[in-house]
C-alpha cells in the first residue's frame, strides 16, 4: 500500500529547505517588511525633480534598485512559505500582507517611469553622455522610452499599481482551488490503495508502469479536475480580460503584441516556434506514441499512458543524495564557480524535495537578487527526478552567476531566453550518463530520458502555448471563455498534433486546469524557445569542447544586459533562423530512430 501523503509537520527537516537564510525568525521578517515600507520616502523624496539632472535621476535609480531588492526578499519569504504549503492559514495571511506591501510600493514608485516618460524628447540621451554611473542603466532606459507610446498618464499608472494585488487575484483563486481545497479519489489497484493528489499523480502515478493503476488514478485526478471546471475557466477568463483590457488601454494591436514585448520578441519570433516545431514534430511524436503502444501491448494508446514507461525494469531507483551526486558530476565541466553553487545547493538545504499536503506541484526555482537560490520539487526515488533537479539548478546556476556580475537592473534575462540554462543541464546530464558505458540499454535508456525533456518542452509545454493562442484570438475577438470551450481548445490542439496515435478522450481535455503558466504571460511557448537554444548550444560543446562551454558560461554572467538574441549569438547560436529550430525538432527525430532501432535490435534478438 503507498504511503499516506504526509502533513508539513511530517515532512523530516532535511528534506525541506532552510528559509532561516532569508529571516531568522518571523519576527525579523516583520521587522524588515515594516522597515521596508517606512523606506519608501528615500524613493519618494525623488518625486517631481527627475527633470533636474542627470545626477539625480543616478541617486533616484540607486535608491529604488537597493530598497526593491530588500523588498522582494520579503516578498520571496513569504512566496516560499506559502508554495510549501498552501492550507496553512498563516502562511497565507503572510502572502497576503506581502503583496499588499510590495503593491503599495510598486504604486508609490510609478512616479519614476512616468516622470521620465514625460522629459523633453533627448533628454534621456543627455543624462546618459554626462553622467557614466547612468550606463549600467542604460538597456533599461532606452526599454522604457520605448513604451512610451504605449504609457498612461500619471494618476492612471499609479491607479493600476496600486490594483496589482487585485489583479493577481485570479491566479491566486486558481492555486487556492488546487493547492487547498481540491481532493482527489483514493484508487484500488490489486488489493492496495493509492491515494491520489496533485503531486502523487505527476511525479509518480503518471510515469508508472501499471497500466491499471496509470489510468485508474488518471480517472480519478480527472474527475478531481472536473468538479473544478467552472471555477477554474472563471479564474482563466478574468485574467485573458484582464489582459486584453490593458492592451486596448495601453493602445497595443493584441495583447500578443503587449506580452512579447517585455520578453524583447517579435510575433515572428514568437510563431516560429509555436508553428515550426507543432508542423514537424507531430510526425516524430507519433511515431514515439506508436512504438510504446506497441512495446507496452496497448490495445488504445490514451493521453494517460503518453509517460509511461518503455522499460521499467530498467529504470532503476535513485535516492534524492544519490542524484544530488550525478547531477554534480554531470555539471562539472561547466568549472570551479559554477560547481561551487551547485554543491552549496545540496548541502545547504536550498532545495525543498519532501512531498505534502497543500505543497505546490511541479518546480520551480526562486532565484533572489543578492542571496542563493531555493529550489521546490518533490522527490519520487526516480531519474526522472534527476533531470528535474538538473534543470532547477540550472535556473539557480544561471540566475545567482547573472546577478553576481550584473547589477540588478540587469541580471535577469527575457522569458525567451531563461529556460535555455535549465534544459543544458537536463542535456549535459543525459551526456555524462551516455558517456559512462558502451551498453545499448543504458544508452536506449538515456535517449527515454532525453525524450521525457524534449516531450515536457516541445509538447507539454509547446501545446499549452497553442491553446493560448487560441484563446487570446477568442478574447480579442470578444468570444466568451467557458470550461467547455478550453475543454474544447485543447481537445482541438491535442487532436491536432497527435492525430490518430492518440484516442482523444474527455479527461484529456481537461488538461487545461493543470499548469499555472497560463497566470503568467506568454511563459508556455518560452520553455520550447529555451529548449532549442539549449540544443543548439549543446550540439557546439561537442563539437568544439572547451571554447563552446566558455562562450556558454560568459553568456550566462551577462544574465539580462541584452535582448534574448542577442544573448543567444554570443553563445553562438541564431535564434533568428528558423533552421535552428528545424535542427532541434530533426535531432529529437533521430533520437527516436534511434530508439526504435534499439527496440527492433532487441526483438531480432
Amino acid at each position: 500500500m503507498s504511503e499516506k501523503v504526509l502533513t508539513r509537520a511530517e515532512v523530516p527537516e532535511s528534506s525541506t529547505w532552510n528559509l532561516e537564510h532569508l529571516f531568522l525568525t518571523e519576527e525579523d521578517w516583520n521587522k524588515e517588511l515594516e522597515q521596508v515600507l517606512a523606506s519608501a520616502d528615500e524613493v519618494t523624496s525623488f518625486k517631481g525633480r527627475l527633470g533636474e539632472g542627470a545626477d539625480l535621476l543616478l541617486d533616484c535609480l540607486n535608491a529604488q534598485e537597493a530598497l526593491m531588492e530588500r523588498a522582494r526578499k520579503v516578498g520571496a519569504y513569504a512566496h516560499l512559505k506559502q508554495t510549501e504549503d498552501g492550507t496553512n492559514p498563516e502562511n497565507q495571511a503572510r502572502s497576503a500582507k506581502s503583496g499588499d506591501a510590495l503593491t503599495k510600493l510598486a504604486s508609490e514608485f510609478t512616479f519614476i517611469e512616468s516622470e521620465i516618460l514625460e522629459l523633453p524628447e533627448g533628454t534621456v540621451e543627455s543624462y546618459l553622455e554626462k553622467e557614466p554611473g547612468l550606463a549600467e542603466f542604460a538597456r533599461s532606459l532606452k526599454l522604457l522610452l520605448a513604451q512610451k507610446p504605449h504609457s498612461l498618464s500619471p494618476e492612471t499608472e499609479k491607479v493600476l499599481a496600486s490594483l496589482s494585488e487585485v489583479h493577481g487575484a485570479p491566479y491566486r483563486t486558481y492555486l487556492r482551488g488546487k493547492l487547498a481545497d481540491m481532493t482527489f479519489e483514493s484508487v484500488e489497484v490489486e488489493g492496495s490503495s493509492y491515494p491520489v493528489s496533485f503531486a502523487s499523480f505527476e511525479t509518480n502515478y503518471e510515469m508508472n508502469p501499471s497500466t491499471e493503476l496509470r489510468r485508474s488514478s488518471f480517472a480519478s485526478f480527472s474527475r478531481g479536475l472536473h468538479a473544478y471546471r467552472n471555477t477554474f475557466a472563471e479564474a482563466y477568463a478574468a485574467e485573458v480580460k484582464r489582459q486584453v483590457v490593458m492592451s486596448r488601454l495601453r493602445n497595443y494591436d493584441s495583447v500578443t503584441e503587449m506580452l512579447l514585448r517585455p520578453q524583447q520578441v517579435t510575433e515572428e519570433m514568437y510563431s516560429a516556434i509555436l508553428d515550426t516545431i507543432q508542423t514537424e514534430l507531430a510526425p516524430h511524436m507519433r511515431k514515439y506514441a506508436a512504438l510504446k503502444k506497441k512495446v507496452l501491448g496497448l490495445d488504445t494508446m490514451y493521453f494517460c499512458d503518453l509517460k509511461a514507461p518503455l522499460d521499467p525494469e530498467y529504470s532503476p531507483s535513485i535516492t534524492y543524495e544519490e542524484a544530488c551526486k550525478t547531477v554534480q558530476d554531470a555539471l562539472g565541466v561547466l568549472g570551479d564557480e559554477y560547481g561551487e553553487i551547485v554543491e552549496a545547493a545540496f548541502t545547504q538545504r536550498w532545495v525543498d524535495h519532501g512531498s505534502n499536503v497543500g505543497k505546490s506541484t511541479g518546480a520551480f526555482c526562486s532565484s533572489i537578487y543578492g542571496m542563493h537560490s531555493y529550489i521546490l520539487m518533490s522527490w519520487s526515488d526516480n531519474m526522472r527526478g534527476a533531470f528535474t533537479l538538473a534543470h532547477e539548478v540550472g535556473h539557480a546556476g544561471h540566475l545567482m552567476l547573472g546577478a553576481r556580475y550584473q547589477r540588478m537592473t540587469n541580471a535577469r534575462p527575457s522569458l525567451y531566453f531563461i529556460e535555455a540554462p535549465s534544459t543544458m543541464n537536463e542535456l549535459l546530464l543525459a551526456e555524462h550518463l551516455r558517456s559512462r558505458s558502451d551498453d545499448k540499454r543504458l544508452r536506449r535508456w538515456v535517449i527515454m530520458q532525453l525524450l521525457n525533456t524534449y516531450y515536457h518542452n516541445f509538447v507539454t509545454h509547446l501545446l499549452e502555448g497553442e491553446l493560448q493562442r487560441r484563446v487570446y484570438a477568442r478574447a480579442m475577438d470578444d468570444q466568451a471563455i467557458t470550461a467547455k470551450v478550453l475543454s474544447d481548445l485543447k481537445g482541438e490542439v491535442l487532436a491536432s498534433f497527435w492525430g490518430d496515435a492518440l484516442e482523444m478522450t474527455e479527461d484529456a481535455k481537461l488538461t487545461w486546469m493543470r499548469q499555472p503558466h497560463y497566470y503568467m504571460g506568454l511563459y508556455p511557448y518560452t520553455y520550447s524557445a529555451g529548449l532549442t537554444l539549449s540544443t543548439a548550444m549543446m550540439q557546439k560543446i561537442r563539437e568544439e569542447g572547451q571554447p563552446a562551454i566558455d562562450r556558454w558560461l560568459e553568456t550566462l554572467k551577462a544574465g539580462g544586459s541584452q535582448t534574448p538574441l542577442e544573448l543567444a549569438k554570443m553563445a553562438g547560436v541564431d535564434m533568428s533562423d528558423t533552421a535552428t529550430i528545424r535542427s532541434a525538432v530533426d535531432y529529437v527525430g533521430s533520437l527516436i530512430d534511434e530508439l526504435c532501432e534499439l527496440f527492433e535490435e532487441e526483438t531480432n534478438a
